[in-house]
């Protein structure tokens, strides 16, 4: 089974005040199904990981009412205000439709780099544990160091760092972020998506992406990098073919069954 591991889905009457703003033109409509729907079929993907965009009941919600009715769609990966007095609550309730994978707290934007590892949170992620729900963390390579915190107080917590934690590629800066990968990759664990990189790599040429993409790989292996397109962000730098060529270019062929479909149904219990 071929699965992308990572693609958004949102209506712009949805999200006044939130991301994307007009002048991302590239991606500032809507994104629905039938939008995808003809890039899955030319990529041969069986199916789909839906990730929220918002920290919005409303948004989860929509993504399980899609994920009704479109049996591409996998599973989806929800947001809950980890920090919130009814979190468990919160929590438990969505783990009720098997829809529900993992949850993803919009760690990127929050002022604390540290949050994820605050103690505050134990029992919201205990709940999360006990209900087998994975952990989708978007951070920045910053942030990294707080993310290893709570890797090492939460050893059963599923852990799989989005985009690579957005490596500064356009910046060309790679040494600390390599450094605080191999950290987190030490836990068996923590996994990590290979996707969102195209990205962050600006308008540098596609050979600035090898050594972060062959890094990845050396690091967490060909059983803990899940392929993700990062549709339809990813239209700010390319397109969903030319991502998924260059990565099935670099991913040996003897481990695209892995990269590219069989780490993400496994991570997502699927």
């Amino acid at each position: 089974m071929r699965i992308d591991a990572h693609q958004h889905f949102w209506h712009l009457k949805d999200r006044k005040g939130e991301w994307p703003p007009a002048e991302l033109a590239a991606i500032y409509r809507d994104f629905t199904p039938d939008d995808l729907l003809p890039l899955l079929k030319e990529a041969n993907m069986d199916g789909t990981i839906l990730v929220q965009t918002m920290e919005r009941a409303e948004d989860t919600a929509f993504m399980l009412a899609l994920a009704s009715e479109h049996d591409f769609i996998k599973g989806v990966v929800g947001w809950v205000d980890l920090s919130a007095s009814d979190a468990r609550e919160q929590i438990a309730r969505l783990a009720a439709n098997p829809m529900i994978k993992g949850l993803r707290p919009m760690l990127q934007s929050m002022p604390d780099d540290d949050w994820i590892a605050k103690p505050s949170l134990d029992q919201a992620i205990a709940t999360m544990i006990a209900l087998d729900l994975a952990f989708d963390a978007l951070v920045m390579p910053w942030q990294l160091r707080g993310l290893l915190q709570r890797v090492e107080r939460s050893p059963d917590l599923r852990v799989v760092i989005d985009h690579g934690a957005k490596p500064e590629i356009a910046q060309g800066r790679f040494i600390n972020w390599q450094k605080d990968m191999a950290r987190l990759a030490a836990y068996p664990h923590v996994h990590c998506k290979l996707s969102g990189l195209l990205t962050e790599a600006g308008a540098q040429k596609p050979e600035a992406l090898r050594p972060y993409i062959e890094t990845i790989l050396e690091l967490f292996g060909p059983d803990r990098v899940l392929w993700g397109s990062d549709w339809p962000v990813v239209r700010l730098a390319g397109d969903y073919m030319r991502w998924l060529s260059q990565c099935e270019e670099i991913v040996l062929r003897e481990h695209h069954e892995h990269v590219f479909g069989g780490n993400a149904a496994r991570f997502y219990r699927i």
